[in-house]
């Protein structure tokens, strides 16, 4: 009987992280970007946790593999898409752009497409057993998420062009599915020599969030694309 519970814990756990990513999307389908971005970071730390208790209670199984999949690219990529498509309504448009503003925001669901396309790599691709090869769809998320948020009366703004955002769209859309190679935070012991670059993020992540707040996420997110190339050159 024990079995048989807790062999459906990591899908309960993936179903709410689905479940937050489709709050998440309403919250920004209304323009409530700090809602959407507290629902993100819910669906992520459930996506952390359908992993772990996978992980620890050998609940496998081709199903949990499939959902993990479905809910974190309505987490991590419906979510973020309608975010930006919020963000491309509200923007201020230069009366030589009037006529495209009707059909720009459609553009925001790229990241949608290019997050599935991120996932399903993810799935069948050997060599991210233990890092990434790519954005991860959970750290994109996050920084459109944290953007929103953060610079909201900037983004809409005169001084921001829409084409400026489109061009963020494409640039994300591009690392989620480029062959850039990603650390990634999983553990396998916590000495310093195997995890430094891990500790280093995580510390100068804390620091940004202490000091940014909001905004803090965004910059974390840079930092770690920044980190990942970085070290990618060295290697």
């Amino acid at each position: 009987m024990a079995n048989r519970i807790t062999r459906h814990i990591p899908n309960v756990l993936t179903c709410l992280n689905l479940f937050s990513g489709c709050v998440a999307s309403i919250m920004a389908f209304e323009a409530r970007y700090e809602m959407a971005l507290l629902f993100i970071i819910i669906s992520a730390l459930f996506d952390f946790l359908d992993g772990l208790a996978a992980r620890a209670l050998h609940a496998y199984s081709a199903i949990g593999k499939d959902l993990d999949s479905l809910a974190d690219d309505v987490s991590f990529g419906v979510a973020p898409s309608l975010i930006v498509f919020s963000l491309f309504k509200e923007m201020h448009y230069p009366a030589y752009m009037e006529p495209l503003a009707g059909w720009l925001p459609y553009l925001a669901f790229l990241l949608s497409v290019f997050s599935a396309l991120r996932l399903a790599k993810f799935n069948n691709d050997t060599r991210q057993a233990t890092s990434f090869i790519g954005l991860p769809v959970p750290a994109n998320a996050l920084f459109w998420a944290s953007l929103a948020a953060g610079f909201h009366p900037l983004l809409i703004s005169a001084k921001f062009h829409p084409l400026y955002l489109l061009l963020l769209v494409c640039l994300f859309s591009w690392l989620l599915v480029s062959e850039i190679p990603m650390f990634s935070l999983k553990f396998k012991s916590f000495s310093w020599k195997d995890n430094k670059i891990s500790f280093c993020f995580l510390l100068l992540s804390a620091l940004l969030l202490i000091i940014l707040q909001i905004k803090g996420f965004a910059a974390a997110i840079l930092c770690y694309i920044l980190i990942s190339i970085g070290t990618c050159h060295k290697k």
